[in-house]
């Protein structure tokens, strides 16, 4: 279920009349229009608001070509005309602080919602926030009690007791942002949104409509709640199926198969056996290793200057379980130094967190004539006797990243494993042909807890 689609699709039906029944015993909103009307006008002429400017184009009937129906009770207005907006003051950066403890320090809001706290305010009450700078153009908060904004926000009031919540929902779909002026830094002029028109429902009708948005955006923020627990149960199993994998207990052994230490010796005949308690229970065949033995860590390139590469960097790496990326095409001699060489086939980890965490790892595949080279923050794993779907399942493993998390060095932000922890760590090898086997039955599982997932 796509609870953002579905939520998108009650403010729509809401705003058009149709979420609820009307009560034809509902005052009409005309009548509740011509009361606003007078507030307003009394509290102009007392000098509290001021009236609102209007532009040439306001003097046309706002109501004509309406974009769709409402019912028969309702009445078409525009913002200007239904609220008072006045936009928000300026106050340095420096005033707003982090802390809400103070007695006399009230939130401040800005274009983008919440900004801190000051030692002063401008309103009290309940009132949406409207952004009018930048991308967030049009972003709707909702403020409550006392509090200041600044001037990249608008402050919306109400009159006549009108329900300010399902007005909160009205602003949200009527999507503001596209009547931002369409320039490098867009902005939303106060008299632009005081044209755009709204569709008013009687008051009644008003309590009915935000009671009923409520309900079921309540339940589906239960759904919601639902799914993301269901996502996090499948990753922790996704974790727990690598760590069964590099147990040697996910798949059947072949008395048949290759031993593991065959493959070793074929690369180095001096090998010597290490031994480590996590994998005291290995099958028969299986071989520990360090992972200095089995691969060949950070390797170079080296071609012709004037040929075609795949270009890598860290924003290019899918996280979690997947085996994705992208690359550019550029010219090896652009990138073959000052970073990291890569060819298909090898595998790349991140080193530095919380990249390593989040586990951006792949198998470089299909990379213009074979090869690459990609971001620093790599270490790159190749290796003649090991599956790489089966490497990279073990480089993704909670056992590895663990054994990576507390060797970090660095400074804070910029924290990685070096190549000399990760060469030690070890590596346990089964055989050739149960590594495949073993990867195709994560794969299965992958791909049916993925489908899983993607039909929530």
């Amino acid at each position: 279920m796509d609870t953002k689609k579905l939520r998108q699709k009650i403010l729509d039906l809401a705003i058009r009349g149709k979420l609820v029944p009307q009560d034809p015993n509902d005052e009409p909103a005309s009548v509740l229009l011509e009361r606003i009307r007078a507030e307003k006008e009394q509290l102009i002429k007392d000098g509290k608001i001021k009236r609102a400017k209007k532009s040439a184009a306001s003097d046309k009937s706002h109501y004509e070509n309406m974009p769709y129906k409402i019912p028969s009770n309702w009445c078409w207005t525009t913002i200007g005309e239904l609220f008072y907006l006045q936009a928000g003051k300026f106050i340095n950066a420096s005033e707003i602080t982090d802390c809400k403890d103070d007695l006399h320090s009230y939130p401040c809001y800005g274009g983008n919602g919440l900004r801190g706290y000051v030692t002063t305010y401008n309103r009290n009450g309940l009132f949406p926030i409207i952004g009018r700078q930048g991308a967030l153009c049009g972003n709707i908060n909702v403020a409550e009690g006392k509090f200041y904004a600044t001037e990249h926000a608008v402050v919306v009031e109400t009159f006549a007791s009108v329900d300010v919540k399902v007005f909160v929902y009205f602003l949200i779909q009527l999507n503001l942002n596209q009547y931002a002026t369409a320039t490098a830094q867009p902005g939303l002029a106060v008299k632009t949104i005081n044209e755009v028109p709204i569709p008013l429902p009687p008051l009644n009708e008003q309590y009915r409509i935000s009671h009923a948005i409520e309900k079921a955006f309540n339940k589906m923020s239960i759904i919601d709640e639902s799914k993301y627990s269901l996502c996090m149960c499948i990753q922790q199993f996704k974790a727990g199926v690598l760590d069964i994998a590099i147990s040697g207990k996910l798949v059947p052994q072949d008395s048949s198969d290759e031993p593991a230490i065959e493959l070793l010796k074929r690369i180095n005949p001096d090998f010597v056996s290490c031994d480590n308690r996590h994998y005291e229970n290995l099958p028969t065949g299986w071989q520990l290793a360090k992972i200095k033995d089995v691969f060949t860590i950070n390797p170079k390139n080296k071609v012709d200057d004037d040929i075609d590469a795949g270009f890598v960097s860290m924003a290019m790496i899918d996280d979690g379980y997947r085996d994705s990326y992208q690359f550019e095409k550029k010219k090896w001699t652009l990138i073959k130094n000052g970073f990291t060489h890569f060819k298909d086939g090898d595998i790349a980890v991140a080193k530095i967190s919380p990249c390593l965490e989040n586990r951006k790892s792949m198998i470089l595949k299909n990379l213009p004539n074979g090869i690459g080279a990609g971001t620093t923050e790599l270490h790159i794993f190749r290796s003649a006797i090991v599956d790489p779907k089966f490497a990279l399942y073990f480089f993704k493993s909670d056992h590895f990243i663990n054994q990576c998390v507390g060797t970090f060095n660095g400074v804070v932000g910029q924290q990685r494993v070096g190549k000399n922890i990760i060469e030690d760590i070890i590596f346990p090898l089964p055989p050739y042909k149960e590594q495949r086997r073993i990867s195709e039955k994560i794969t299965q599982i992958f791909m049916y807890l993925d489908k899983i997932t993607a039909e929530l």
